[in-house]
């Protein structure tokens, strides 16, 4: 699927709009067309599959079930393998996030997902498996891995839930409305489908703006900073080239795939290894177009925390990678 919206991208980028295939404009226009496609069909079939499953099984029911089994951090780590196994760059997952949150599921795990799937997929792997050997490999993906569990655990004891936005608790109360409206009157799939498109409507109409004015930044970054921009600053050995290299990452925008081959030139040119695997993770982790998505979802204080949250724990991953690598 995502190859034919690719496709259709360049075909209008570089053949109904005739722009340079090697341009910085061209990669800039074709990135924003793919991406802005890719995550409105993701949002429209993640929202309506939630929407169903609300339908069926409302959020107060999700709550309960939650809060009567405890699982002792294991929906952490299930949260988090399941971000490794979705191919989702930062943004990308915002839509899956944003069904979790809608389906009631807790703050925390949701983070848990949110963290890991940019920063894990098969093909990131493939990847560092040709490039670092099975070694690195396998320490980059459980730290990835253990930094979503771990992370989304920590960020759940912070009962930050107050610091959703008015529209999210407005879902939610739509949507535990519904779902008792249509369990008193025993409503059918083909009777409930109205009310769930209505709400897939009003769901996307609420984030669209945010969407396109994310995707954009994320497109001018990806069309107009050079690959090379931040080697004088990171090939030394000092220690504060760790959070250096992070804090130089968050304005960037990449998934894990294309930024590999980027982290390879950086190892070559001098950058100790934990300092690019740290950058990487900052770079596909965390973005602000991510922050723009979000923005619809999350207070500008919860974005902070999550940012800060995550960005500490990659900061010490560095270190720690470069002690052991």
């Amino acid at each position: 699927m995502f190859d034919l919206i690719q496709s259709l991208a360049d075909w209008l980028t570089y053949g109904v709009f005739g722009i340079a295939n090697e341009s910085h404009f061209g990669a800039t226009l074709d990135f924003f067309i793919y991406e802005t496609l890719k995550i409105f069909v993701l949002l429209f079939i993640i929202v309506f599959l939630m929407g169903i499953i609300n339908s069926y099984f409302p959020v107060e029911r999700l709550r309960n079930f939650l809060s009567r089994h405890k699982l002792y951090g294991l929906e952490h780590l299930l949260a988090s393998l399941f971000g490794a196994i979705t191919p989702f760059c930062s943004c990308s997952s915002v839509p899956l996030f944003i069904g979790f949150v809608q389906g009631g599921i807790p703050l925390g795990v949701t983070f848990s997902f949110l963290i890991t799937s940019p920063l894990v997929n098969e093909v990131a792997l493939a990847l560092f498996l040709g490039m670092f050997g099975w070694k690195v490999t396998l320490i980059y993906a459980m730290s990835g891995i253990l930094l979503g569990a771990v992370g989304g655990w920590v960020l759940g004891k912070m009962n930050l839930q107050g610091y959703l936005t008015d529209w999210v608790h407005q879902i939610w109360e739509n949507a535990s409305r519904d779902a008792e409206v249509f369990e008193e009157e025993h409503q059918t799939f083909i009777q409930r489908l109205p009310a769930i498109s209505q709400e897939v409507k009003d769901i996307i109409k609420g984030i669209a703006l945010y969407v396109v004015l994310g995707i954009a930044i994320g497109a001018g970054m990806h069309g107009f900073i050079p690959e090379n921009f931040f080697e004088q600053y990171l090939s030394g050995g000092q220690w504060w080239t760790v959070p250096l290299a992070v804090l130089l990452a968050v304005p960037m925008y990449a998934n894990a795939a294309g930024i590999v081959p980027v982290i390879q030139v950086l190892v070559v040119k001098g950058v100790p290894i934990g300092t690019a695997i740290a950058f990487m993770m900052g770079t596909v982790g965390l973005s602000l177009p991510e922050a723009t998505l979000l923005k619809k979802v999350m207070t500008m204080r919860l974005i902070a925390v999550f940012f800060g949250t995550v960005t500490l724990f990659i900061i010490l991953s560095g270190f720690l990678f470069n002690l052991i690598l």
